[in-house]
């Protein structure tokens, strides 16, 4: 188990090959396993095979290609619908209005959704996260018919690789483990060393072509204001309560 996590990498060339519903099952059921907060499971697995609608959600996503090629496509969404029903068969209050819940449902479809890649690659599928779910979430809720208190998290491409690509370097333990406290000391020193690991890495992957550091392409990143629709999309399903 510890290779498989260690030998991570995404797969975003698949074969023309299905992957058969119960492998899809199996897969879903190894997600329904991770754990979640209370015991609440505030969390929906939307299954996604038809072409048209794959080609749609690969638009709202950014234009991203693998989300129609891949045989299966999973949307992984934070919901508490099923959490309403029940609070009103108990004739309680339904409080989602805070931030924290928001962070639990997307910590639930978070670990659920690395289960079901774990379980996938142990499968001898490949697959890659999709984060440009949330690009247009409105525009994907309604194509998915999602109901209130529910939002996207994230998509799941699935399928037989058609490709090994090189691993993506990670930051070094020491940038991201503090024993006891947390220690800036070193970080620079951390960064820029990681920098040199990362203008490596696509330098040969592009034959030369591209030598970004990592420190320049986060910073040109968060240059910019991201998803700005994301919490109005929220307040609409019934989280963030208003001022």
């Amino acid at each position: 188990m510890i290779e498989l996590m260690k030998s991570h990498r995404s797969i975003r060339k698949f074969k023309e090959r299905s992957v058969s519903k119960e492998l899809v099952n199996e897969i879903i059921t190894a997600g329904q396993w991770a754990p979640t907060s209370h015991h609440i499971q505030s969390y929906s697995i939307i299954v996604v095979r038809d072409h048209s609608r794959k080609k749609r959600l690969a638009e709202l996503a950014g234009n991203q290609p693998y989300v129609e090629s891949c045989p299966v496509f999973f949307v992984i969404c934070a919901d508490y619908s099923r959490l309403s029903k029940a609070s009103e068969m108990h004739q309680k209050p339904f409080e989602i209005g805070e931030v924290e819940q928001i962070i639990v449902g997307a910590v639930d479809a978070a670990l659920v959704a690395e289960n079901m890649l774990l379980a996938s690659r142990g499968l001898g599928l490949g697959g890659v996260m999709i984060g440009g779910i949330r690009n247009s979430p409105e525009a994907v809720s309604t194509l998915l018919k999602l109901p209130k208190f529910t939002f996207p998290i994230m998509g799941l491409c699935i399928g037989y690789p058609d490709q090994n690509p090189e691993q993506k370097p990670r930051l070094s333990q020491r940038a991201v483990v503090h024993e006891e406290e947390y220690d800036e000391t070193k970080m620079k020193e951390e960064l820029g060393l990681y920098d040199q690991v990362m203008s490596d890495y696509y330098n040969r992957r592009t034959n030369g072509k591209r030598m970004d550091t990592w420190t320049k392409l986060m910073s040109e990143h968060f240059s910019q204001v991201r998803r700005q629709e994301v919490g109005e999309f929220l307040k609409k399903q019934g989280f963030l309560k208003e001022d």
